[in-house]
């Protein structure tokens, strides 16, 4: 792995990670409205984005097609709104556990279903780093209480993550990291709105109490601001396939963290878990071979991207260069 492999590789760990926290500050909000909830986490998230967003976000924004606003619009709804609302149905019949082994299985979606869409078959490291990190995600949080709804709500939550990496890729490179997180967070935001005023009338938003205060505080600024930008910077630099290798630490981190809560415990079987998840994304990421070269793509000045620097549909890098400097973040 070169320079920004690494780069990538960590930033999309350290996104990951704060995502399984997440897990646990979202039990704490069980009894708060989900809508006013995802509301005020992701409209503080994009005040706190749009100065980070950087020079000429306008002009990028202005230049999307309708098409990619719709692809935005469904990356908010699906892998935001509609994955935070599925893992707290879950959590109110379920463990944390049963969400977070569910989630732990994205790799290997992502990493079958990104190259039928890109017309190719997946790759043989990729796909067996992700079916390892599959079994330690399971091994990590065993199979906690849980009922019927609570399975169906993990399976759409899956579904949510793998959409959250999926839809992104062709908005990463117009937007970059910065600017598509502050996008997302605002179009999430109104969704929020739109679906809680539908749903609960009047009652949608309320003053959170203290517990509920710290849960969103931390949603908003740690997990959404800094693990949505690292997140994105990371698949920039390594794809969305290697990128997903990582939401196998999301269930590790929430096995780490519900201890802290009352939620769980952490022991043999999470620790030989996490040591698994730990071989399977080394082994899909790629750090386990030694690779000559492929580094990450670069842009002309008009825009266009060279041919030797084209990035493959499901975002992973080809060629040399160094990506901070051509793409925007």
């Amino acid at each position: 792995m070169n320079a920004t492999t690494t780069r990538g590789a960590l930033l999309a760990a350290l996104a990951c990670v704060l995502v399984g926290g997440s897990f646990t500050a979202n039990s704490l909000l069980g009894d708060y409205p989900y809508a006013g909830g995802q509301f005020l986490r992701y409209g503080l998230a994009c005040l706190l984005l749009v100065p980070l967003a950087g020079k000429g976000a306008t002009a990028r924004l202005r230049a999307l097609t309708p098409r990619q606003w719709v692809r935005l619009a469904l990356l908010a709804a699906v892998g935001m709104v509609g994955f935070n609302l599925a893992v707290i149905a879950a959590e109110r019949t379920a463990e944390p556990a049963v969400p977070g082994v569910f989630v732990g299985c994205a790799p290997v979606v992502v990493a079958v279903l990104v190259p039928l869409l890109d017309g190719r078959g997946p790759q043989r490291e990729v796909l067996y780093g992700a079916l390892l990190v599959a079994v330690g995600a399971c091994t990590v949080q065993g199979w906690g209480r849980t009922d019927g709804a609570g399975i169906a709500f993990s399976v759409c939550a899956l579904a949510g993550e793998v959409g959250f990496a999926v839809l992104a890729v062709p908005v990463l490179r117009p937007l970059g990291p910065r600017l598509l997180s502050a996008t997302v967070c605002a179009v999430a935001a109104l969704e929020s709105a739109a679906a809680g005023l539908l749903a609960d009338g009047a009652g949608w938003l309320r003053r959170p109490d203290a517990v509920e205060t710290s849960a969103l505080l931390w949603q908003a600024v740690v997990v959404t601001v800094v693990g949505f930008v690292c997140w994105y910077m990371g698949m920039q630099r390594i794809g969305a396939e290697r990128a997903t290798l990582f939401s196998g630490l999301i269930p590790v981190a929430a096995a780490c963290t519900a201890p802290l809560v009352g939620t769980g415990s952490y022991g043999l079987a999470q620790a030989a878990g996490s040591a698994l998840v730990g071989l399977g994304v080394a082994l899909g990421s790629g750090a386990l071979t030694r690779t000559g070269g492929g580094g990450p793509s670069v842009i002309r000045a008009d825009g266009r991207t060279p041919p030797a620097a084209a990035f493959r549909g499901n975002g992973s890098p080809e060629g040399h260069g160094d990506a901070a400097s051509g793409m925007p973040e």
